[in-house]
């Protein structure tokens, strides 16, 4: 079962663990920062696309950011 409150924490743990702020990250998503902490706070569903996106721009492998969020039953 797939949680997207808990990819959103894991966006933001990553974010934070490079020491980013969400005008970067936002801007490197070519998007507002509301927009972005839109995304972070789970209030906006993120696409597959923009998955893809968001991780290049934190510098992790989409698997990677997925592992914490994927709950095997």
């Amino acid at each position: 079962m797939f949680n997207g409150k808990l990819l959103a924490m894991a966006i933001r743990s990553r974010r934070l663990q490079l020491n980013y702020t969400q005008e970067y990250i936002a801007y490197k998503l070519n998007m507002s920062q509301n927009a972005y902490s839109k995304l972070e706070l789970g209030y906006t569903a993120v696409t597959i696309g923009r998955f893809v996106e968001i991780c290049s721009a934190l510098e992790v492998d989409v698997y990677d950011m997925l592992k914490p969020v994927l709950q095997v039953a």
